[in-house]
């Protein structure tokens, strides 16, 4: 018997777009994002000017999740995050949180920011668990559902005495699930 796979993380490139716009589709129907935004979003995520980090999950050549990150200044936002429905609780969305949190150390962020549905209890447990916390609320953010929004925070860790001078990391980077 094989062992279940395992859905590996890369780069999201422009021709993963058509994949993550079916995913999109089916898990934000109502607010999904357009082609054109994941193609400016990608427009800024290469070479040495880069503000975007945008990962994509395949496993048996198929897309089933893709998370994206904006970096500005010290302050990053995780601007989307999904997992296919037959991936939920493996996981996953951890490893792709993870990796955008990664992203936010590189970009040297201070403090990482998102905005999640007031009603996905799902996504809340998870940037919870990563140390993320409410701060505040978008009222009818996500439309045409005139949702709000439940704004989060994650701040960076003090360095610890065995770290090197001067190094921060944004807390959360370890894998919490």
């Amino acid at each position: 018997m094989t062992a279940p796979l395992t859905p590996a993380l890369r780069e999201m490139r422009w021709w993963d777009i058509d994949s993550v716009l079916d995913l999109e589709k089916d898990l934000f129907p109502e607010d999904a994002w357009s082609r054109g935004m994941f193609w400016s979003e990608l427009a800024h995520s290469r070479g040495p000017g880069a503000t975007r980090r945008y990962v994509v999950a395949v496993e048996d050549e198929r897309v089933v999740g893709y998370a994206g990150l904006a970096a500005q200044g010290d302050l990053g936002d995780v601007q989307t995050i999904a997992v296919a429905r037959e991936q939920w609780g493996t996981g996953l969305g951890g490893r792709l949180l993870t990796e955008l949190l990664r992203a936010a150390t590189a970009f040297e962020c201070a403090e990482v920011m998102l905005e999640c549905r007031v009603d996905n209890v799902r996504a809340r447990k998870l940037y919870e668990r990563f140390g993320f916390e409410p701060i505040g609320f978008r009222r009818g953010y996500y439309q045409p559902g005139n949702v709000d929004a439940l704004v989060m925070r994650l701040t960076t860790a003090a360095p610890d005495s065995g770290s090197a001078a001067g190094s921060t990391s944004v807390q959360g980077t370890e894998n919490n699930g």
